[in-house]
């Protein structure tokens, strides 16, 4: 009998696993959609997304474009590509074009479909713009405004859907981590780009919003839940860095592994300071991968997948030990590719898992409490950064249900966010010893030890 339910436990979970696969495949970033790019201007109009004001008896706010043009920094993605900084990249990275003419910039600070899909209207000037989220307007832009087009129709239109936790983290990593096709690289990095970093819940809650989440919304697109649109934010983050360490075309630039998968303190430091040992005890001048998400999401699977947090901690482990192993180095670039691919397939199995798992205050506590319990873990800059969003969006959530204190809570949070007001000065003993706090306080508050 045991036998029997562990392997429909099983068969259940491959059905599950081909099933999520089958409607991923269908989801096509917009760049990369083979429809019309019509241009922005398409939306400008006062009677349809450009309103100075939001209407108030219409299902959508009718001001997205006035806001996107005048409050996002999106819109101003493409004239950064004109500054003299990106002037200074391009001559470093000995660019034969501009920046704001080399398809690598314009890939991920303009919407850049194949030029036979850019309509008279589109204008790569236009930048970060309507059609990068929602895709080619083409088809949808014509029947989004017709009556009895439901949302479903006007995804299989072409319109992205971004109300889905899955298809928005994918969307907005493309860029803010990296993809196939994409990727700002060590070399990028070294000649003066910004270093890239993401938590989707907490970047959506920056940008300002062109949507307002009412009845309406969740009749047409369904609820967001904030905890599950972070834990799915991490998994791809740690899906789509896994994928780069085991594409060897992409995960080393000569005789080096590529460095921007790695924890940038292990060597942007003063010698005279004194560095916290990396979580496996590593010998001194190892690379320490960036394993900010999956630290993260090891708090998520721990509470939501119990099942599966051995097997999780035990490929996290061979995967860090595998970049100190004593090998050649062919043998070990083979041997790291094969670990973090082992990873990836993992994470890419609970994630319907995760999408299909219920929220619910009591599961959101566990999530908070095993986040803060996390302190000594989180030794570097990239780690604290994501703890701490991490802590915001759960924390968020917690305090609906859970107010006692919130004030102490709140306060705690103001006290880590110093702790990160400057990368260069970033002291990992210093927050780790207000994370310990924190984590003393919310346990003896919760009555766990």
């Amino acid at each position: 009998m045991k036998r029997s339910l562990i392997k429909l436990k099983i068969l259940v979970g491959i059905i599950s696993f081909f099933l999520w696969a089958n409607a991923l495949a269908e989801v096509v970033l917009p760049q990369h959609e083979k429809s019309m790019s019509v241009g922005n201007v398409d939306c400008a109009s006062s009677t349809c997304h450009g309103s100075v004001v939001p209407w108030s008896q219409s299902p959508v706010l009718q001001n997205e474009y006035f806001t996107w043009k005048n409050m996002d920094r999106h819109s101003q993605s493409y004239q950064s590509l004109l500054s003299q900084k990106s002037i200074q990249i391009a001559q470093k990275l000995n660019l034969a074009q501009p920046a704001h003419v080399t398809t690598q910039c314009l890939n991920c600070h303009t919407h850049y479909p194949d030029k036979k899909l850019q309509g008279k209207s589109f204008s790569v000037q236009d930048g970060v713009g309507c059609e990068s989220c929602h895709g080619p307007a083409e088809k949808w832009g014509v029947t989004h405004t017709q009556k009895g087009t439901t949302h479903q129709d006007n995804i299989k239109h072409g319109l992205y859907p971004t109300s889905r936790p899955l298809a928005l983290a994918k969307l907005c990593n493309s860029c803010h981590v990296g993809d196939a096709t994409k990727f700002v690289s060590h070399r990028l990095l070294a000649a003066g780009h910004p270093r890239l970093t993401i938590e989707l819940n907490t970047f959506l809650k920056i940008e300002p919003p062109h949507y307002l989440v009412d009845e309406d919304y969740k009749l047409r697109k369904g609820e967001l839940s904030p905890v599950k649109i972070w834990a799915i934010g991490q998994a791809e983050i740690a899906i789509a860095r896994l994928d780069m360490l085991s594409d060897p075309k992409r995960n080393h630039q000569g005789i080096f592994p590529e460095q921007a998968l790695f924890d940038c303190s292990a060597c942007h430091h003063q010698f005279s300071q004194q560095q916290i040992s990396s979580k496996i005890n590593q010998a001194p001048g190892v690379l320490r991968l960036n394993d900010s998400s999956l630290l993260m999401l090891r708090a998520m699977v721990q509470v939501a997948l119990p099942d599966k947090i051995g097997q999780y901690n035990r490929l996290v482990y061979e995967l860090d030990q595998s970049f100190s192993q004593k090998n050649t180095l062919v043998n070990s670039f083979e041997n790291v590719q094969d670990k973090a691919k082992k990873l990836s397939l993992l994470i890419q199995q609970m994630v319907p898992a995760l999408e299909a798992f219920v929220y619910s205050p009591e599961k959101v506590r566990a999530i908070f409490i095993t986040l803060v319990k996390g302190s000594p873990d989180y030794s570097n800059y990239a780690d604290a950064e994501q703890a701490y969003m991490a802590l915001s969006s759960v924390g968020e959530v917690y305090l609906q249900n859970y107010s006692k204190n919130a004030s102490q809570i709140k306060n705690s949070m103001v006290q880590l966010s110093k702790e990160l007001a400057s990368e260069e000065q970033f002291q990992a003993q210093s927050f780790i010893k207000q994370y310990s706090k924190f984590a003393q306080f919310l346990q003896v508050q919760n009555g766990v030890q």
